[in-house]
């Protein structure tokens, strides 16, 4: 109980941060112990970041969308579950919120381990799924930070692997990498990780893909590091109702990337959902 309040804190004070370092401002809100942010009006939009993502990934999103769509981000519980944290768990997560937020038929998007979560929900959940947007989704295959603990102190290694992240090294910047750092020096966040990256591997979904009925749009960066292309390939080839959607010179992440190219491809895809 110690713990999950220390760690309750820590968020609270990086919302604080993302407030006052980003152009947008995040205000945090809860519905009974889940936590999360919400902008505009309109049709269900869910937003899910990745393991080392925060809301702060969707900034130039939820702006372009917030004007049509009501953006709701979870705030995930990552290092709040203990050493139970796994995919299922923070799927279970995201249901329990919409759940008590009462949304219904939402639009759903995932980026890397949020894509992962979000395949999960949608094959537990198909009903309250109006349509699937993975972006560098894992589920598949991840060249992360892989599922041995990661090599503490070691400052120059966590800064390579953030900029592989990008097309352009110099999206990772110094906030970024310094967070990074903090956390897997941190020895309990570093624990949860490890065992996040262990539940990745075990929630492997290529034989379930096939099940999903509902529209699909797979956004992928041809540059991508961490996910190759051949992995958005496979996705396109096992998800029956699903168009693939390529971005040149980009990366892990397009939402922060190339965010008006995404925004675009998005935008597109849901006006054809209304």
């Amino acid at each position: 109980m110690i713990e999950e309040t220390t760690l309750r804190a820590e968020n609270t004070l990086k919302s604080r941060l993302e407030k006052t370092d980003t152009e947008e401002t995040f205000t945090e809100k809860s519905t009974g112990k889940y936590f999360y942010y919400a902008e505009g009006t309109g049709e269900p939009l869910v937003l899910l970041y990745g393991l080392f993502g925060s809301v702060k990934n969707y900034s130039k999103v939820i702006a372009h969308f917030k004007k049509s769509y009501t953006v709701i981000v979870p705030q995930l519980p990552i290092y709040d579950l203990g050493l139970n944290v796994s995919v299922g768990a923070l799927s279970d997560y995201v249901h329990q919120l919409m759940q008590a937020l009462h949304l219904e038929k939402i639009h759903l998007v995932g980026n890397s381990l949020g894509g992962h979560i979000a395949l999960l929900y949608c094959l537990h959940h198909p009903e309250n799924v109006k349509s699937l947007i993975l972006v560098g989704s894992s589920g598949l295959f991840e060249n992360g930070m892989g599922d041995t603990f990661p090599r503490r102190g070691d400052y120059n290694y966590i800064k390579k692997k953030a900029e592989i992240t990008f097309f352009k090294p110099e999206t990772a910047t110094k906030e970024l990498v310094d967070e990074i750092f903090e956390t897997v020096n941190n020895r309990v966040k570093a624990l949860k990780i490890l065992c996040l990256a262990k539940s990745t591997i075990k929630y492997n979904l290529r034989k379930e893909l096939a099940t999903i009925k509902c529209d699909c749009c797979i956004v992928w960066g041809r540059q991508d590091a961490v996910t190759p292309p051949e992995t958005a390939e496979e996705f396109n080839k096992l998800i029956p109702q699903s168009s693939l959607f390529w971005i040149d010179n980009c990366g892990h992440v397009p939402m922060l990337e190339t965010p008006e190219t995404f925004n675009r491809i998005l935008s597109e895809f849901l006006e054809g959902r209304k």
